[in-house]
């Protein structure tokens, strides 16, 4: 099993759920957060004043997937986050040594 986290614009969100539960991710988990990578924030006016925002608004997508899944998994978020424009976000994939689901008892895949 592997775990893919994601970063991706706010927007763009709603697509991704949707082409992944196409493809049979049963479940994922999704947060607010702030951020910046090599665009390092942007500019914006507010009232004839120009200020600098540091952290932009991204959504964070965890999901476990089985190893037989990950790579269309990967192509799923990737087809339906990409803007092609700068802040486009990243995707990172760990390996999963162990998974339980609390009201059960059932351990790795069964438990995903």
């Amino acid at each position: 099993m592997k775990k893919i986290e994601a970063i991706i614009k706010p927007f763009k969100m709603e697509n991704v759920r949707e082409a992944l539960s196409e493809i049979g991710v049963s479940g994922m988990t999704v947060t607010e957060v702030k951020g910046f990578g090599r665009q390092k924030g942007h500019s914006e006016l507010y009232r004839g004043a120009e200020y600098h925002v540091g952290f932009l608004p991204k959504h964070k997508i965890d999901l476990v997937v089985p190893d037989d899944l990950v790579e269309r998994a990967i192509e799923v978020i990737l087809d339906n986050a990409r803007t092609g424009k700068i802040g486009d976000g990243k995707i990172f994939v760990s390996d999963i040594e162990r998974a339980i689901r609390i009201r059960t008892g059932e351990e790795n895949e069964e438990a995903v």
